[in-house]
């Protein structure tokens, strides 16, 4: 049985309760997927019932610990033999559904995987309520310079991989398996970062799938086309436009705190009317 703490059916029923925006992300979504490799990986956020946002409720553990509620996570890996430790692969589900305050805590500190829902194409979405259309159609006030610096901490996280600075056992495995001398998939995840980085800062939104002619670099990237040298190069110009983008962009410093504090009060108080009532 799964043991991951935020996997509890508890945990579920609350994410699929109060769930308003939940979209597909992932390989898929940026269009860089190669066929039959990837796994289907999925973004959502909920509102909480009362009890757990202004009490003290708990939910269990799938080994019976009591934990604040903050997200749910499931990934159809968990139910192979190997449990926790086995990762996913081509057509895993991946799904991770956050409570709509640690949701918020991350989009503000512009965290690129929980902003992503909010400039999905509609073809995209799983399941979205009015107040995650909201969501959407606000999403010009996630747009900052913070944003852009963590887009930034990302690509560097992501070269580190490719390198070998960060796991070099998984890098080497990975390597191992590549018709080039790096890791495709961290590569690609490193420049479609910067490219889309650049994008908000410049614009405001980010689109999506990436838009040509830097989708199809990506792809020559993730099927192992670009040697190293040539991916570490675009890296290093992605890297100095970032930096410059994110101290002179036209863009506010920090995300629009004020107007998300009454989003998640006015939705949590019309959530727990029709649900209190229920």
């Amino acid at each position: 049985m799964t043991t991951h703490p935020h996997a509890g059916e508890e945990a579920r029923r609350i994410a699929e309760a109060g769930t308003v925006l939940r979209t597909r992300v992932g390989s898929g979504v940026h269009g860089t997927a190669l066929a039959g490799q990837d796994d289907r990986d999925e973004v959502g956020l909920c509102l909480e019932p009362r009890r757990f946002a202004t009490g003290a409720a708990r939910v269990r553990t799938p080994t019976g610990r009591l934990v604040p509620f903050e997200q749910y996570e499931f990934h159809t890996a968990w139910e192979r033999p190997r449990g926790l430790r086995e990762p996913s692969g081509p057509g895993d589900l991946d799904v991770v559904v956050y409570g709509a305050r640690k949701w918020a805590r991350l989009a503000l500190a512009g965290n690129p995987a929980v902003l992503l829902p909010l400039w999905v194409p509609g073809t995209e979405v799983v399941r979205v309520t009015e107040a995650g259309e909201e969501l959407r159609r606000e999403s010009w006030r996630f747009a900052s310079r913070a944003a852009g610096r963590r887009f930034l901490g990302h690509l560097r996280a992501q070269r580190q991989a490719l390198t070998g600075e960060r796991r070099p056992g998984a890098a080497r495995r990975a390597r191992s398996a590549s018709p080039t001398d790096h890791a495709p998939k961290p590569a690609t995840h490193a420049l479609r970062l910067g490219l889309q980085g650049l994008e908000l800062l410049r614009t405001g939104r980010v689109t999506l799938p990436v838009p040509e002619p830097d989708l199809t670099e990506l792809r020559a990237v993730r099927r192992g086309e670009r040697s190293l040298a040539q991916v570490l190069a675009r890296l290093d110009d992605l890297e100095a436009d970032l930096e410059r983008e994110s101290r002179t962009a036209d863009l506010p410093q920090d995300a629009d705190r004020a107007w998300l504090d009454g989003w998640l009060h006015r939705s949590h108080e019309e959530f727990w009317a029709r649900t209190d009532a229920a």
